[in-house]
């Protein structure tokens, strides 16, 4: 029994074998990490998955080769990972490599996002000072903080492969608060700005009073990341809007306009204007005529029981 722990397997995709610890357990099988690192990034349901379920993924992974070819980049959003928008084929990708193409990004229609949700995660710690007469940290008083903040884009993808897309955009430096002027103490490589061109405006009488987020938005690197932000999720959900009525590439600020017209084209769903025996209903009143999309998070779909976004679980009664 023991012995058989050590012993070299042979991975069931490409037959080759598998070293001691680099067995990839699959749900009845076995798969080797080379072949399990041409999935797709997103994918994560490995250990459920079959063989032939991996061998059709890795056919997908090899034909999306041929798509990474073919895509034409148009604008690019992002400073850790980076989303690829095609404009003119109506695309997008993820990827954190230094060049495109290089790690096979999936290539995906804009059409596929359901949803996109923006996600700023905050982590605060406390700032303490030498004192003199023990030699010990302690505490300022009023106590001190520097927050840091991270911006993700989730999106909501119809895939074969995987559902979710969660792409870390940017992060911020430390950015103090409760000292005399809110500044920024992280790495600067790690942040948006450059050194020595933030300025918080953080009075020390003023920071106790205001919110975390109030703090991080009296600073360039939050506004800036805030603002990529808001403007990525237009791009990945104007478009597709556009390209569903028959146009080309909406702008990203045309997003709020296209989602206006939503629901009104030929492929729109039409659940809102058929009768329950799948005959025409009468004219609905214009209520029933908005948009789907969920004003929250722009998801496509319906409300759930209780009326509220089943991505991000906002109201989506009005």
């Amino acid at each position: 029994m023991v012995f058989d722990l050590f012993k070299k397997k042979t991975c069931d995709i490409c037959g080759g074998k598998i070293g001691m610890l680099g067995n990839r357990k699959l749900d009845d099988g076995n798969c080797c990490g080379d072949c399990a690192k041409q999935l797709s990034p997103f994918f994560s349901d490995r250990r459920s998955s079959s063989i032939n379920d991996i061998k059709a993924q890795l056919d997908y992974r090899e034909k999306n080769k041929a798509a990474v070819s073919a895509f034409q980049v148009t604008r690019t959003f992002g400073i850790t990972t980076k989303v690829y928008i095609d404009d003119n084929a109506g695309k997008f990708a993820v990827s954190g490599a230094k060049r495109f193409g290089d790690d096979n990004p999936d290539i995906m229609d804009l059409s596929q996002i359901t949803g996109c949700v923006i996600d700023i995660d905050e982590s605060q710690n406390e700032l303490k000072r030498k004192d003199p007469a023990t030699n010990k940290n302690v505490s300022f008083n009023p106590p001190r903080y520097s927050y840091t903040f991270t911006f993700y884009i989730i999106l909501h993808v119809n895939n074969q492969w995987f559902n979710e897309v969660k792409i870390l955009l940017a992060k911020t430096g430390e950015i103090e608060a409760g000292a005399e002027r809110g500044t920024r103490t992280g790495n600067p490589g790690a942040t948006i700005g450059k050194p020595g061109t933030i300025v918080g405006g953080i009075m020390g009488g003023m920071a106790g009073a205001m919110s975390s987020t109030d703090i991080g938005r009296s600073n360039r690197d939050y506004v800036q990341a805030e603002a990529m932000s808001s403007e990525s999720k237009a791009a990945l959900t104007g478009p597709r809007q556009g390209m569903g009525m028959g146009q080309g590439a909406a702008p990203a600020g045309a997003a709020t306009a296209s989602a206006a017209t939503a629901g009104t084209g030929a492929g729109a769903p039409q659940d809102a204007t058929m009768g329950g025996d799948g005959a025409p209903a009468m004219t609905p009143p214009a209520a029933a005529l908005a948009p789907k999309n969920c004003p929250h998070c722009d998801a496509a779909g319906p409300p759930d029981a209780q009326g509220n976004c089943e991505f991000c679980g906002g109201s989506m009664r009005g």
